[in-house]
């Protein structure tokens, strides 16, 4: 029978989809079910049983088909899940495939169903499976002329998850693509469409590359031109150093000896660039020096490898073309490549290919594909998919046009069938990343107007002092309330988001004054806060986007933001700081200079929540309006000095540090009636306890180990068992 056809948008959990209908079926519908896995390339078959295998689905081995024989084999039996690929059901010299399992009960989901499933092989699989089932998953949307051989096949569509909503459910990441085609380029605007359908297939055998270049010779040698490859790779070079997210790439070239000339290319503007940026350095000072050490540092230790399929007699082809092939071939196989590349930690950055890793190779680390081969249809959807993958940090994926495949963009999709039933588009102009960024930047304009700051007149003063003033006045302004600070800072995150997706490309001087505003003030309020959360984020992005927008600079006074120490708080000069300063700085300073001194004192007693409590509840009132602000300064400089009297209770109680206060309130709260024998009794038993524990319980890892645990909940038994009735 026919169940359908599940488009699922490459990278959003297609596997997982298969999983989850497998296990449905398996929990719904009584039956012996057999599930057998069809794909048509052997990576991807590996790759989908590794994928059920390591969700805990397959309980036994050995249920992937080796030859023919050994599918025949496993169709006899009883297995629940079956991989394969369709290769698997061919026959000699056309003969009719013989039946191997006349069952009910098995369903066939075939990966990728809109490729091989409809020759002759797909015939073979339906003769050898007469009452199977048959389930069509895809990646990407069916072409017009494939709808209706899908449909004799598998069905209708039963399920879509298009681009857009694997991209709004964060399944994947948009996607934007940017022209950067070199001048030296075709004098025609759109490549022979012959060309489009000769390079269609995924994977061009030598006998098919020398086809290509006889029939489109003139073509071809000017897509490979010397002097064209020449200037794609000093783009290349120069377009990964200066993005946003410093993601992995691969460069896509139209064949094997392209793919090696554009590595040596690339490799020699990559010297000439470190070279260029060592002289900068040393003339450099500052922040400057250091952020073009982080840069140095970076190019010097980026591993580039070219990954292209074995053919016969390689090395004598390729040589005629001018590459040597030897020393990539022993690192394909000499070195795990693929999991390098697949290692968001590993400095394998760049990767050449022309026909490898474009089907069912994730690397959630890749943000940008250069594009360098004339493609259409899913050889084109599946290629552009590899920069689609959800990664910290990453917030689009990237493809750099070379070629022109994406002149027109609606053109080129157009062969894409039934638009009403989700055949959105998967990629985006990067030209309106631009529009993205003025609206959001008109976005944190209009939501601070109404409080006082207006962005532009910053912008536009000339006087420096006067320029600094008036930012120190928007900060104050926006510190009016939690509620105000956390909008402003989560729009201002916006601007930053868009801007990293939207470099190497320039911005005018209005908007790269505006974002740099925008980022100086937002840096001001997180310097009050505290550092943020920058865990897997490169330091190196930060001076990249102030690079980029550099024009407009507001340099802070020496002081900077610095937060108190209560420690060494001086009350009456804060008090009159207070009085002729920025009010809600000095507020907000005070206050996040005692969140961390509460931070500290709760890790060291947990009993000490109820100041927590206190200090919320100041807070609290002072957001919703029922304190004014001199109120609830006053009211927070007495809270320190209840902080400070509480650190040194210890020693009012006669104990001899933080840890036996501690333990002596664990055993004397909430608050007991103790007589001063009984006190003292308490105090000697909590000093005796802590350094029993210490100096014989608490051993490495005791947490970990049961008889540690076990011997410290006897120990505080025992001490227990002295307390007072």
């Amino acid at each position: 029978g026919r169940l359908g056809v599940f488009w699922h948008t490459q990278g959003a959990g297609k596997s997982a989809s298969m999983i989850f209908f497998s296990q449905k079926v398996l929990r719904k519908i009584p039956g012996n079910w057999t599930f057998v896995i069809i794909t048509d390339r052997t990576e991807l078959d590996d790759q989908i049983y590794k994928t059920f295998r390591d969700s805990g689905v397959i309980t036994e081995g050995h249920v992937q088909a080796s030859s023919s024989r050994h599918l025949r084999q496993l169709l006899s039996e009883d297995h629940r899940f079956i991989f394969t690929l369709i290769h698997k059901f061919r026959t000699e010299n056309g003969q009719k495939h013989p039946v191997l399992s006349e069952r009910e009960n098995i369903i066939v989901i075939t990966d990728e169903a809109h490729r091989s499933q409809y020759d002759i092989l797909a015939q073979n699989m339906r003769e050898a499976l007469p009452n199977a089932a048959f389930l069509g998953f895809t990646g990407t949307p069916l072409i017009k002329g494939e709808e209706e051989k899908t449909r004799e096949v598998f069905g209708d569509y039963v399920s879509i998850y298009n681009f857009s909503q694997s991209i709004a459910d964060g399944a994947t990441v948009p996607l934007y693509y940017e022209n950067r085609i070199p001048e030296v380029q075709l004098t025609n605007e759109h490549l022979n469409e012959d060309l489009n359908r000769l390079l269609d297939e995924a994977m061009l055998d030598a006998e098919q590359e020398k086809k290509l270049e006889r029939e489109f010779s003139k073509m071809y040698h000017i897509v490979t031109r010397e002097d064209r490859l020449e200037k794609i790779a000093e783009d290349v070079v120069n377009h990964f150093m200066s993005r946003g997210f410093l993601g992995k790439a691969m460069y896509v070239a139209i064949d094997k000896a392209t793919a090696v000339k554009m590595f040596d290319k690339v490799q020699a503007h990559w010297k000439e660039k470190i070279e260029y940026l060592r002289e900068k350095w040393r003339y450099a000072t500052g922040q400057d020096r250091s952020a073009l050490k982080e840069k140095i540092d970076f190019m010097e230790t980026t591993d580039m490898a070219v990954v292209v399929s074995q053919g016969q007699n390689e090395v004598e082809e390729l040589k005629k073309k001018g590459v040597d092939i030897l020393p990539h071939r022993r690192r394909m196989i000499n070195e795990e490549l693929d999991i390098k590349f697949k290692d968001p930690d590993n400095p394998f950055r760049i990767a050449f290919v022309c026909a490898m890793w474009m089907t069912g190779f994730d690397v959630p680390s890749c943000s940008t594909i250069y594009l360098d081969k004339p493609m259409r249809n899913h050889t084109l959807m599946q290629t552009i998919a590899r920069a689609n993958r959800v990664f910290s940090d990453k917030e689009n994926g990237l493809i750099v046009d070379y070629v022109g495949v994406f002149r027109n963009l609606e053109k080129a999709l157009a062969i894409y069938g039934a638009p009403g039933e989700g055949g959105d588009l998967p990629i985006m102009d990067k030209a309106e990343l631009l529009g993205q960024l003025k609206n959001a930047i008109a976005e944190v304009e209009d939501y601070v107007r109404p409080i006082g700051v207006d962005l532009e007149k910053i912008r536009k003063e000339e006087d420096v002092f006067r320029r600094v003033a008036l930012k120190d006045e928007a900060v104050n302004n926006i510190l009016v309330n939690d509620d105000t600070k956390i909008e402003f800072l989560s729009k201002a995150d916006s601007v930053k988001r868009i801007l990293k997706a939207y470099l190497p490309d320039p911005l005018d001087q209005e908007t790269g004054e505006m974002v740099y505003l925008i980022r100086r003030i937002a840096k001001s309020i997180r310097s009050i806060e505290g550092p943020p959360d920058i865990s897997g984020v490169m330091a190196q992005v930060e001076t990249l986007l102030d690079e980029s927008v550099e024009g407009f600079e507001i340099r802070e006074p020496k002081e900077g933001f610095k937060k108190y120490d209560l420690s060494k708080i001086n009350f009456d000069e804060l008090r009159r700081r207070f009085r002729e300063g920025k009010k809600r700085i000095e507020l907000e300073r005070l206050r996040e200079a005692i969140e961390d001194k509460l931070h500290f004192m709760i890790l060291a007693n947990r009993t000490r929540m109820d100041f927590k409590a206190k200090f919320d509840e100041l807070i609290q009132e002072y957001n919703n309006g029922s304190a004014s602000i001199e109120d609830t300064f006053n009211k927070l400089l007495n809270f320190t000095k209840t902080l400070e009297e509480e650190e040194k209770r210890f020693m009012r109680e006669g104990l001899q540090n933080e840890e036996e206060l501690a333990v002596f309130d664990l055993l004397t709260k909430p608050d007991m009636k103790l007589s001063k024998k009984e006190e003292k009794e308490v105090k000697k038993i909590a000093h005796e306890l802590l350094e029993n524990l210490k100096k014989q319980k608490f051993v490495l890892d005791w947490k970990k180990k049961q008889q540690t645990r076990a011997g410290v909940q006897l120990a505080i038994s025992e001490y227990l068992d002295k307390l007072p009735p």
